[in-house]
């Protein structure tokens, strides 16, 4: 089996090429979605204990923006709701990955899979990566936000330059059509490679 680390900072569309994955029969592990699964059941007294019951709404569900607001201006908040979400999702994964044995390939997909240091379990790692102008374009048009707080969420993840010391393919994803180009050729030359699993 080959884990394949899929990451790359918000509005690069990381989230586009893995429903092209998905689609095409890869098994995906979403960490950003298992987080928020895990925020809103397991973790949820942890996290109130850490962020007071305004990070949920009165029917349980977590403010994403609230939180995203808390924590992006304050990195030692950062650091404790990574040091609870981060152990209980490499937990998730490790049942995922068991589930999906017999696959050749498996994809684990996380905004911050460099910097966690989650990138560790994978075998091969791609980053997804767009122009700067143009993520900022492509995340105020989808999440209704003012470009200021986009330019702050951008500024609190790693460059590019710093996650391409990490990565083993890196995709500049300007173009769909050529990106999912690119996908094909290379999960064809890594089944190629892996030949039996």
């Amino acid at each position: 089996m080959i884990i394949i680390g899929l990451t790359g900072g918000i509005g690069s569309g990381k989230s586009t090429i893995l429903n092209y994955l998905k689609n095409n029969g890869y098994p995906c592990f979403e960490s950003d979605k298992v987080a928020k699964k895990l925020l809103e059941g397991e973790l949820k007294d942890s996290i109130i204990k850490l962020f007071g019951k305004e990070i949920y709404n009165p029917k349980g569900i977590l403010n994403s923006r609230v939180l995203s607001k808390k924590v992006f201006s304050d990195s030692k908040l950062l650091k404790n709701l990574n040091d609870t979400v981060h152990p209980a999702v490499h937990k998730a994964f490790v049942k995922f990955k068991n589930k999906y044995e017999n696959f050749p390939i498996i994809i684990k997909e996380a905004a911050i899979l460099i910097e966690s240091g989650s990138y560790k379990s994978c075998d091969f790692i791609v980053l997804v990566k767009a122009p700067r102008n143009e993520r900022i374009k492509r995340i105020v048009a989808r999440d209704a936000v003012n470009e200021p707080d986009v330019i702050e969420r951008i500024n609190n993840q790693w460059e590019d330059k710093k996650k391409e010391k990490y990565a083993d393919y890196v995709i500049e994803n300007i173009n769909l059509d050529k990106t999912f180009e690119k996908v094909k050729i290379l999960i064809e030359k890594l089944n190629n490679k892996k030949g039996t699993h």
